[in-house]
């Protein structure tokens, strides 16, 4: 039985070298001594450029994960995530809410009056509209 098995490896390393001859082998080797250092292609998907088109339930996703951040503490992340909701669904009250308010919170205060500004262009009669209208007189 164990020699079958042998004859088995044998086969298989055999049917290996057959598929990778020496020689592309050898031009690995070459390029890899040749002093020259191959860049590997961009992995981190954090570092690409992100579609920001007009998209309603990624931007919802977004203003998700920035309430997570923000009960974590992490204001700068939170407001990124805002940032980014608004920039996918320009009419996203609660993602301009939200910015002003992490804006608000990292001491920006004109990047919270614009934030402010946009919610209430957007909707002035809600029921926290009065609330915006003096954290904004605050703010000036």
């Amino acid at each position: 039985m164990s020699r079958w098995i042998i004859a088995l490896a044998l086969l298989g390393t055999a049917s290996l070298c057959a598929q990778n001859p020496p020689e592309l082998k050898r031009d690995r080797t070459e390029k890899a001594t040749s002093g020259q250092e191959e860049v590997p292609p961009e992995e981190d998907a954090g570092l690409t450029k992100e579609d920001l088109s007009f998209n309603p339930l990624q931007s919802k996703r977004d203003v998700e994960v920035g309430d997570l951040y923000r009960h974590k503490g992490n204001w700068v992340a939170a407001s990124r995530r805002y940032q980014v909701a608004t920039l996918r669904n320009d009419g996203n009250t609660e993602a301009w809410l939200r910015l002003g308010d992490a804006r608000r919170k990292l001491h920006d205060a004109k990047g919270a009056k614009e934030a402010y500004g946009k919610y209430l262009e957007l909707d002035s009669t809600s029921k926290t509209a009065g609330e915006v209208r003096k954290s904004l007189a605050k703010l000036k």
